[in-house]
């Protein structure tokens, strides 16, 4: 158990500091869109770079993972978060787009850190295990909305970048003391080969549990990333303040750290986790469209209250998701087989932020892309009921 709780606070660690490091920019964006003179619509060109870099990394990571360790790999999703951050902080947009790629590559993280937490979580407690450490997301989350908007209008948007980087690189360090421990699974003569990529995707395809959470990732990962790209920026465009947008993020976000928890509870304990997994689906279609339908006129504890319902659907499904995916996979292949599941969310997360893009580029609207990329949430909760029903019967 002393192991576990260790494995669980690094891992909890290293995700939040990953996190931030991913959603900062977005947060942030309204000055840094402000002073290199970029269309706000190309915000989603920059996530969706981020997607595709983390669908073809998630999909090909298990090998490497084996390889050298889930903590050696955490080290290094940290290390390349902060060079992406760097990249970022030039001002350049060729560096822009190896800034996206880094930060894509970071993706890694969560593959690894499954992979770590599978070989110790008691197979009962898992769903409640990797709900307490995908908690880290939405601490990212909550840290960067509060914090990220007060650095920028103290000392600038390259500051508050900055800053991340030191604490990226100063955990990469201490993740070193445990790694004896936490990597004696690594294998030195596993060969990276391109065909994992279709191994993976191949039996993630295959496997029909497998194939329906992976849909579900295709429309949970892709609102996500859709919500946390334009969500500050749409409440600036309403009146808001960007502290006053970061706040109201952050305390959105904050909701899903014990959301998860419950949910991972909940599925560990009462409820089906696919039954789970689908209301929480339908209950994401409901809350993003409301989301949609804000307007300067509203009341802010209203929208607060709205953005709050988001995040416990939207940003509270990871670890019964990640927890469903290891237990279905072979104990060889757990890493690989979350990373292939997960691959199917950044490829959402490359689609929807482009379609929102493309409706915003289109209408000049912020509202009608998050009803756009809600309907996949949708389509998926309904899959998954209709699924688990028939499996019953």
């Amino acid at each position: 158990m002393k192991i576990l709780s260790i494995a669980l606070g690094f891992m909890f660690i290293q995700q939040s500091f990953v996190t931030i490091g991913k959603v900062l920019p977005a947060v942030i964006a309204p000055p840094i869109l402000l002073e290199l003179k970029i269309d706000p619509s190309w915000l989603g060109v920059y996530v969706g770079i981020i997607a595709a870099v983390s669908l073809a990394v998630q999909a090909g990571c298990g090998s490497v993972i084996v390889k050298y360790g889930a903590l050696r790999i955490s080290q290094v999703t940290l290390l390349v978060t902060g060079l992406g951050l760097v990249l970022a902080m030039q001002g350049l947009i060729v560096l822009m787009v190896l800034s996206a790629i880094a930060i894509g590559i970071s993706a890694s993280s969560t593959p690894a850190s499954s992979h770590l937490l599978g070989k110790y979580a008691p197979a009962k407690y898992a769903p409640l295990i990797f709900s307490i450490k995908q908690t880290a997301v939405p601490v990212g989350l909550l840290t960067a909305g509060l914090v990220g908007p007060i650095l920028t209008d103290l000392y600038g948007w390259r500051s508050a970048l900055m800053s991340v980087v030191g604490v990226c690189v100063l955990f990469a360090i201490v993740l070193e003391l445990m790694r004896d421990e936490f990597d004696n699974d690594r294998d030195s003569t596993r060969k990276f080969q391109l065909s994992d990529f279709k191994g993976t995707i191949g039996l993630v395809l295959r496997q029909g549990e497998l194939r329906s959470l992976a849909l579900g990732c295709f429309a949970f990962v892709g609102l996500q990333t859709t919500f946390i790209a334009y969500f500050v920026i749409y409440l600036t465009e309403l009146g808001f303040s960007l502290i006053e947008a970061g706040t109201v993020f952050s305390l959105a976000t904050a909701v899903a750290i014990p959301g998860r928890i419950l949910w991972g509870w909940i599925s560990s304990s009462f409820i089906n986790p696919r039954v789970m997994l689908g209301f929480l689906a339908i209950f994401m279609f409901i809350t993003v469209s409301l989301t949609g339908m804000f307007s300067a006129h509203w009341a802010s504890w209203v929208i607060v209250v709205v953005s709050i319902s988001v995040s416990a659907t939207v940003f509270s499904w990871h670890g019964v998701t990640l927890a469903e995916a290891a237990r279905l996979a072979p104990s060889s292949m757990r890493g690989a087989v979350t990373g292939g599941v997960l691959s199917f969310g950044q490829f959402g997360g490359l689609i929807l932020p482009l379609i929102y893009s493309l409706c915003l580029s289109i209408t000049g609207s912020y509202q009608l892309g998050f009803f756009v990329c809600a309907v996949p949430a949708l389509a998926v909760g309904v899959l998954l009921l209709q699924s688990t029903l028939k499996h019953k019967a």
